[in-house]
This record gives structure tokens, C-alpha cells and sequence, in this order.
């Protein structure tokens, strides 16, 4: 069997996908809903978790009025471990809720 020339990886065909459709930014914001445990931690994890996003905005549910104070204060931080886990920057800023 002879294998031809026009065959790629799955992966390959997948890349030229988001590449032509222009979501490569969407893909890379999404992924915080992935990883934002090992983002933010478990402690914070336990009182507030990512529920959508709106062009780089990352809209975050908190249990509570103190928690909410707290991250609001400590959005900096948070952003930062952002990038650090996701190795991107797609994301520009936390409302928390």
C-alpha cells in the first residue's frame, strides 16, 4: 500500500481548523476552565469557579460577600497564576460575582 501525500495527523488537521475558522483566542480562554483549580488552588476553588467568559473578561461565581472582597482584592495574583498555568495572556481581566 502506497501512502499518500496529502495525509496528516489528526492534530495537524485539527490546528489548520482553529487557525482558519480564527478562534485560537477562544481555545486559549477556555482552557482556564480546565486548570483553574490548579490556577487559583483548592482552598479558593471551594468558594469560586469560572461560569463564563465575554471577550477576555473571566466572569468568576463566588459563595460569598467575604470571599468576593478577598479575590477582588487578590485579582492581580490570581491573573498571574492564570498565565503562569495556561501560558497565556488571553485572559485580561476577573469579575467576580
Amino acid at each position: 500500500m502506497k501512502k499518500k501525500d496529502n495525509i496528516q495527523s489528526l492534530g495537524d488537521a485539527l490546528t489548520l481548523l482553529v487557525q482558519s475558522l480564527g478562534i485560537e483566542n477562544q481555545i486559549e480562554q477556555y482552557k482556564i476552565f480546565d486548570v483553574w483549580n490548579e490556577a487559583v488552588g483548592q482552598q479558593v476553588a471551594k468558594v469560586a469557579q469560572p461560569e463564563r467568559l465575554v471577550n477576555g473578561l473571566l466572569i468568576v461565581s463566588v459563595n460569598n460577600a467575604p470571599w468576593r472582597t478577598e479575590l477582588t482584592f487578590r485579582k492581580k495574583e490570581i491573573l498571574e497564576k492564570i498565565y503562569t498555568v495556561t501560558n497565556s495572556h488571553s485572559i485580561t481581566d476577573i469579575k467576580f460575582r
